[in-house]
């Protein structure tokens, strides 16, 4: 039987880049996310890799959502070998300006559907000894006021995942976390693009500032994220869990 891997916010970013790398391991990579149009994308580019493409389009805020992906991906497959939760745009707003909205909706996606899913798919997890990976952020380390949500959020995501981990060291799943620093996604290229325009200046002047202010040498590609991923969902990787591992470049100096 075909191994099988699903990842959600598989439309974009740093989760088509993991969907993509991971069809060179998995015979099925499940896509989910909202937008159907480009999850085809997606899944054209998973099955040129080698792997067969079982595209879910659904709102992972939503609290049914979870049933939907398990149990679509256990009829058609029989088992669940990996979950990697990417899903999760958390807005970039001052804490002063964020509304309960605003916030309720970060967390619905980020975090509830991350932990949902995750729930939901145990049982499959735990008959192939598989394994789990909740996707967080740098700024979980670093709070600021402009970013208090993602913060928050990012925080409260590597603080559920060692839950899990702990919880699979009896259960025989693998859990851990990834950190991505600034990675050049379509969502960065459209904040640095309306953030240059608002400060009256080029977005490569603007991309420069903010590599200064982080204080590395460059962006991260979506495709190194991948390739972290696939790396902790491996055989070689299976002894490292309850883990939080950053990939930003130097970004967080700090031990």
């Amino acid at each position: 039987m075909k191994r099988t891997a699903i990842v959600t916010g598989a439309s974009q970013g740093i989760g088509r880049a993991t969907a993509i790398r991971l069809a060179k391991d998995f015979g099925v990579v499940v896509l989910v996310a909202r937008n159907a149009a480009k999850l085809a994308e997606t899944a054209a580019e998973v099955e040129r890799a080698g792997a067969q493409a079982l595209v879910i389009d659904v709102d992972l805020s939503e609290p049914a959502a979870p049933d939907l992906v398990v149990c679509k991906t256990l009829d058609a497959f029989g088992r669940i070998d990996a979950l990697v939760n990417i899903a999760g745009d958390v807005p970039q707003i001052d804490l002063f300006q964020m509304t309960d909205a605003q916030w309720d909706a970060g967390m619905s996606l980020k975090f509830h559907g991350a932990r949902r899913l995750t729930i939901r798919a145990w049982e499959a997890l735990k008959a192939s000894r598989g394994s789990v990976i909740v996707t967080s952020g740098n700024s979980a380390a670093v709070p600021k006021a402009g970013f208090a949500a993602v913060a928050a959020i990012n925080a409260a995501i590597v603080s559920l995942a060692k839950a899990f981990a702990e919880r699979g060291i009896e259960d025989g799943v693998q859990v851990n976390s990834v950190l991505p620093g600034p990675v050049m996604t379509g969502r960065r290229e459209s904040f640095l693009g309306k953030w240059s325009a608002a400060h009256d200046m080029s977005v490569e002047e603007a991309k420069s500032k903010f590599l200064d202010a982080a204080g590395i040498s460059r962006y991260g590609q979506p495709e190194e994220i991948g390739e972290l991923m696939a790396f902790l969902v491996s055989p070689a990787a299976k002894w490292m869990t309850g883990s939080a591992i950053r990939m930003d470049g130097g970004e967080i100096k700090a031990m």
